[in-house]
């Protein structure tokens, strides 16, 4: 028995545990599906470094790209309720698909991923991210918004509100609408259950496309009393 004590008693054991560990522990990459190691990443470094990082040159208020980072002319002639707009990435391949596997895969890991690629956050009071409507939460399981804006919120600092505004009505799907139809069909979708008087509000999504819900969310936040509304979106689509 001396030589099996030994070799508890030394921590020999420990090598060959950690190798059969982290080859347990090892997850495939979302994108390559090579081995990520153990690594808490969902995607391997070499797919991180190809995702398309949103640009600088950008409107501060929409994130469309313009020449020098100006406001872009829309937002001029139709200032939207939101202040300003933050996206870690453009909605592009391959990170569309990361998007649509957290969304419809449930690959929950990739909401803490979300939550880490964004460089600068504006400073704010509370978090709040984009509400589901009940029956839409219902058949979905999940708020995807939820679940990027809790880390999001516990690194800054800052409050998390899961209850405070409401999808009160349940809208058609956004997707196959114009920009028109879209920001028609968010009207009066919100209501706040509270008052925000004098707070500053970062409002966290996963995609902004034509921004008819954040403004729509805007509109009821600043209504109720919010001095200032900050999108913080993992991706913003580009024309």
């Amino acid at each position: 028995m001396r030589p099996i004590q030994d070799f508890f008693r030394q921590g020999a054991w420990r090598g060959p545990f950690a190798s059969a560990l982290a080859a347990l522990m090892a997850r495939d990459c979302h994108l390559c599906a090579c081995a990520v190691g153990d690594d808490d990443s969902p995607v391997c470094a070499a797919c991180a470094r190809e995702l398309p990082r949103h640009g600088a040159q950008v409107c501060p208020c929409c994130a469309l790209a313009t020449p020098g980072g100006e406001i872009c002319g829309r937002c001029l002639r139709e200032r939207p309720a939101f202040d300003t707009t933050h996206a870690a990435f453009d909605y592009a391949f391959p990170l569309d698909a990361l998007v649509q596997a957290l969304k419809y895969g449930h690959r929950l890991a990739l909401a803490k991923f979300f939550a880490r690629a964004f460089d600068v956050l504006p400073a704010v009071d509370l978090v709040l991210p984009m509400p589901l409507h009940p029956a839409r939460l219902r058949e979905r399981g999940f708020n995807q918004a939820v679940e990027i804006a809790r880390p999001l919120a516990r690194a800054a600092g800052v409050p998390l509100e899961l209850a405070a505004v409401a999808r009160v009505r349940a809208t058609a799907p956004q997707a196959g609408l114009d920009r028109d139809g879209r920001f028609a069909n968010l009207r009066n979708a919100f209501a706040a259950r509270r008052r925000f008087d004098g707070l500053r509000v970062a409002v966290v999504d996963d995609v902004m496309t034509t921004g008819a819900s954040l403004n729509a969310l805007a509109r009821c936040l600043k209504a109720n009393g919010a001095a200032a509304v900050h999108n913080v979106v993992v991706a913003r689509t580009q024309k």
